[in-house]
């Protein structure tokens, strides 16, 4: 859901990657990898989703009010709807390693194997995605701050 940000395709996602795990189960071959795989599939499903639907809901809310993402050092954000504003804007990229690594608290070797990157490269977009969030609460505390002036 936080992937896609929208409740109808994240549900779909997961019907399909139930289904590709069920129809795939016999190719595994490490029993112990399965949850890595599972969640590969399942970001797999999330991307082709979202590739057939580009219009998402804008003012669908993508954080639930206990989200431990408000705390991996945006804490300084006041306002949750300046984070989600923030968080709207990312590519689907960043959003799927923020939501991996942030929101799921897995360490970046597991997103990175989930995602089926380099483990540099998931440093890298979790990098670029939080200086993109952190350039649009800036640009949007500018904004706010100008309406008040």
């Amino acid at each position: 859901r936080r992937i896609l940000r929208d409740i109808d395709l994240a549900e779909d996602a997961t019907q399909q990657a139930l289904l590709a795990i069920w129809q795939d189960l016999p190719q595994l071959r490490d029993p112990a990898r399965f949850e890595a795989w599972s969640y590969r599939l399942l970001v797999r499903a999330c991307y082709a989703e979202g590739r057939k639907e580009r219009r998402w809901a804008p003012n669908l809310r993508l954080l639930p009010a206990d989200d431990p993402i408000a705390d991996d050092g945006l804490s300084s954000v006041v306002d949750r709807d300046q984070l989600e504003r923030g968080f709207r804007r990312l590519s689907v990229d960043h959003r799927t390693v923020v939501v991996l690594h942030h929101y799921l608290d897995l360490p970046l070797d597991r997103v990175a194997e989930i995602i089926g990157i380099p483990v540099g490269t998931a440093h890298s977009r979790l990098h670029h995605a939080m200086r993109a969030m952190r350039a649009a609460l800036d640009a949007d505390s500018r904004m706010r701050a100008r309406e008040v002036i």
